[in-house]
């Protein structure tokens, strides 16, 4: 076994540990059976979540049994938000989400071979425990003080809102996963991001105190940008894990603007390069930064990771396509949609006058500018020059029969969308 933890620290994957020189010990002694469980409070997961996954993935790839767990049971409740009650989903909203999770999770875990992965969920214990078990096996070894001194339950009774009973118990049912899979899998350490650290501590507690067993948590830090402000928010919101949420292409730009001053922890992070590989890499940054070879590896790397390699052609494809370096007609349909969602736009119609798109979709002012754009040799639909002002719009330009790329000099695109 190599030192993974020395690993996990280089990437900047550890923020807290319980017990670091036991957990090291155990992981060099190995395999350590670990787990990381992800609750269905949405349809997906996101770049928080992937944090997690990778890890998983590391201490897999290093010989350790993983067990991924998607939370049917405390989905149905849901971690307490810093701020305010959440809305609580039905019962088969939360069992679609969590198929929906599920098959996420299995594409960054080895379910085969020597050192299977394992997928669980935790309604299938939870669901069958009495109110009458629960106080009398569980509750008794849980302290309200303690219950009440964590960060987050402490902020929201000082809140206006304060807590409900169902939010405050969420730390109960986090402590019986890790009870069960003890049982159950030989589980001894739980990973997750750092402000889960009070959740994994009581099932720490609940192991010990139920069982007699040490058993250790890991934390990661939660991930910020270089300048201190909160990583991962989009004009969209979250930066999504599912196609439907996020398409490939908002995904792959996503990572792809990162600043150099992030890059290259951000490689660490988010890919499996090697140190050999990211320090090249830093090299670039600093010596070319204009090449941005060091974000168009994170993006490429991240995207294949999250949607495959074949998405990850797509989405490359579209980017030169869009600026004149590829073929657009070679684009389909989903990959269209994905690289023009984000695009100003004009609805049109086959016949429909060029210029009067290039106005509708904001690309020039007006008319006269718009002339003025095509005499200048500045006008181009799908990467062909416009040269007659009284050109129209041909069904044979539509793109899946839908789009046609509108662009003004080398970089300003608009999508025309027919109607």
């Amino acid at each position: 076994m190599t030192d993974v933890l020395d690993e996990l620290h280089w990437r900047g994957l550890v923020a807290q540990s319980t017990d670091e020189a036991a957990l090291r010990e155990a992981l060099a002694a190995g395999p350590v059976t670990y787990y990381c469980g992800f609750d269905p409070t949405a349809p997906s997961l996101h770049h928080g979540h992937l944090v997690q996954l990778i890890l998983l993935r590391h201490l897999q790839q290093a010989g350790h049994r993983a067990v991924a767990l998607v939370g049917g049971a405390t989905g149905m409740i849901g971690d307490p938000r810093e701020s305010g009650e959440r809305t609580l989903n039905t019962k088969e909203v939360v069992a679609e989400w969590t198929e929906r999770l599920k098959a996420q999770v299995s594409r960054f875990l080895d379910f085969e071979g020597d050192n299977p992965a394992v997928l669980v969920n935790n309604l299938d214990w939870i669901d069958g425990i009495s109110a009458i078990d629960l106080l009398r096996d569980i509750g008794k070894h849980y302290r309200l003080g303690t219950m009440l001194a964590k960060d987050t339950v402490a902020r929201r009774l000082r809140s206006e809102d304060g807590i409900s009973f169902t939010e405050f118990s969420y730390q109960i049912l986090q402590g019986i996963d890790f009870l069960e899979l003890y049982r159950r899998h030989s589980v001894t350490l739980q990973t997750g991001g750092n402000d889960q650290w009070g959740n994994l501590l009581s099932g720490v507690e609940l192991v010990r105190k139920s069982e007699g067993s040490a058993v250790h948590a890991l934390t990661t830090p939660l991930i910020t940008k270089a300048d201190g402000t909160k990583f991962g928010k989009t004009e969209g919101g979250a930066v999504w894990l599912a196609p439907d949420l996020m398409s490939p292409y908002a995904f792959y730009q996503f990572w792809l603007n990162q600043a150099d001053d992030d890059v290259v922890r951000f490689l660490k992070i988010f890919t499996f390069r090697s140190r050999v590989e990211i320090e090249e890499l830093e090299r670039e940054v600093a010596e070319r930064p204009f090449a941005r070879v060091a974000q168009r590896t994170l993006a490429e790397d991240v995207t294949t990771l999250v949607h495959g390699a074949e998405a990850t052609a797509a989405v490359i494809a579209a980017s030169q396509a869009l600026f004149g370096r590829g073929e657009l007609g070679g684009l389909d349909a989903d990959t269209l949609a994905g690289a023009t969602e984000e695009l100003p736009r004009a609805t049109v119609q086959v016949g429909g006058a060029v210029l009067d798109a290039f106005v509708d979709s904001g690309l020039v002012p007006s008319r006269g500018a718009g002339r003025r754009a095509i005499s200048e040799g500045g006008a181009y639909v799908n990467n062909v020059k416009v040269t007659d002002e009284d050109a129209v719009l041909t069904a044979d330009q539509l793109l899946q029969g839908r789009y046609a790329i509108l662009r003004r000099g080398k970089k300003t695109l608009a999508v025309a969308v027919a109607e």
